[in-house]
């Protein structure tokens, strides 16, 4: 644990910033997983979620939780499964 007041807050800004990012990703991951589910199995509302999945992947890319190369290869496998 550091000793500087400074230092001890930024190590509390950071888990916070942790937990926060973790729960963002994982989230993105659900969204995508129920679309891709949805693709698979030709469900009404595979578009929908399609489109709620490329909306996560941007807002992740945008925040710099994933590379938006990734995030844009993440949506070109999603829309070929779709098409």
């Amino acid at each position: 644990m550091p000793n500087i007041k400074s230092a001890i807050k930024r190590v509390k800004t950071a888990e916070k910033a942790n937990i926060a990012n973790s729960q963002a990703k994982s989230a993105m991951r659900t969204t995508i997983k129920k679309a891709e589910l949805a693709l698979a199995n030709n469900a009404e509302n595979a578009k929908e979620l399609l489109v709620a999945a490329n909306k996560a992947l941007d807002t992740a890319a945008s925040k710099g939780l994933i590379h938006k190369n990734a995030a844009a290869r993440k949506k070109s496998r999603l829309a070929k499964k779709a098409n």
